[in-house]
């Protein structure tokens, strides 16, 4: 991978994996099960400057590139999932203002996102719209200089720690998709209810919004009435590629771990690593994890250098990462035997987390739909 990275991104790995070797592991196995959002992972992240990647440099930050978003999250999420959530929450909640917002809103929102003192939160997932966002129920009715807001979200990370939400709803419910329109909503919003009610099958700052009559200023619109799923769909060339990134890092500590353990498990009179049968499994993991890894990066780098779309080389990065990482951690779990299935061991604690990548932005079903129809459409222009 160095072969493709700038110095100063190589800089950037060197810099996020002593953070996380030093600050946040000793802590990861208590913080990866917390249930709500822990502010001292995110005054570490802050100081660290790491929110920095994911605003833009007019407003505060470093200037966004989905390489250095790949970088951090692999090697957070290495030592940590909730770290990488953090990290990657204050992207994906505010890549719809910095992507469709108008000046006053940038200016407003997205400094204090960049410092960590203000907690982003993305807001699409609703009870009957998960894959078809299209089957959005929330409504915003336009009223004066108000929209009022009306509906639910579920299973939107940060939850009732967020400071500012990007929400989507329907202005215009028989439009389908076109009548979906994004929408900044700050936590104090009269209206806006936020519960952590949701427990997963591994941790997460998870929950549920409601919106009663909830009031939102005209001018939090982002962009115009209509292009709300244009503008929500936006934030997937840049972070669905760090999805398999993070899943990549998780697979890597599995690794890790399984080649100590079978360095140092003596069965039979031998080290473990001495056998045919695990030094097969070894091996195929690692293949496995390094083609993982250099699909991420391949479609990183592709959007950073300006190619004019990247939706397929994403959701092949995605499928294709979190598919392999499930593996991966799987096998490492399996050579460590009964060991591996100890609750709070890296391997089992792994095994739990990875398993929300194939869903979140979009499930393995749905990256396999994206893939064939763009393929189809290149071959619409072959001879």
């Amino acid at each position: 991978m160095d072969l493709f990275l700038t110095d100063e991104q190589l800089a950037l790995r060197q810099r996020v994996r002593r953070l996380a070797n030093q600050q946040l592991a000793p802590i990861a196995a208590e913080v990866d099960e917390s249930h709500s959002l822990r502010r001292d992972v995110v005054a570490m992240l802050a100081e660290a400057g790491l929110f920095r990647l994911v605003i833009p440099q007019e407003h505060g930050g470093d200037g966004i590139s989905a390489v250095s978003v790949c970088l951090t999250r692999e090697e957070l999420a290495r030592v940590s999932a909730h770290a990488d959530s953090a990290f990657v929450m204050q992207g994906l909640g505010s890549y719809p203002i910095v992507n469709a917002g108008s000046d006053e809103q940038k200016r407003r929102y997205l400094p204090p996102i960049a410092r960590g003192e203000a907690i982003a939160a993305f807001a699409l997932t609703e009870p009957e719209a998960g894959s078809d966002v299209a089957a959005l129920q929330s409504t915003a009715v336009l009223e004066g200089d108000f929209y009022v807001l009306n509906g639910e979200k579920r299973f939107i990370s940060n939850a009732g720690d967020a400071d500012t939400y990007t929400v989507f709803a329907k202005t215009d419910p028989a439009a389908g998709r076109r009548g979906i329109s994004g929408f900044v909503v700050t936590a104090d919003t009269p209206g806006l209810f936020a519960t952590q009610n949701t427990y997963l099958l591994a941790e997460h700052a998870i929950g549920e919004l409601h919106f009663q009559d909830c009031r939102v200023p005209r001018a939090n619109l982002l962009g115009r009435e209509g292009e709300g799923f244009r503008i929500a769909m936006g934030n997937l060339d840049v972070y669905r590629p760090s999805v398999g990134a993070a899943a990549v890092g998780m697979a890597q500590a599995a690794l890790e771990e399984a080649v100590r353990h079978t360095q140092r498990r003596v069965q039979f009179g031998r080290p473990l690593a001495e056998l045919d049968v695990v030094q097969y499994k070894l091996a195929d993991m690692a293949t496995e994890l390094e083609a993982a890894r250099l699909m991420v990066y391949r479609a990183a780098l592709l959007r950073d250098r300006g190619a004019q779309t990247v939706t397929k080389e994403a959701s092949m990065a995605k499928l294709f990462a979190t598919e392999a990482a499930q593996r991966v951690i799987d096998q490492a779990l399996q050579l460590h035997g009964g060991v591996g299935l100890v609750k709070g061991t890296v391997v089992e604690r792994m095994y739990r987390e990875v398993r929300a990548l194939h869903i979140y932005e979009g499930t393995s079903e749905i990256q396999h739909i994206v893939i064939a129809r763009q393929l189809l459409r290149e071959f619409e222009h072959l001879p």
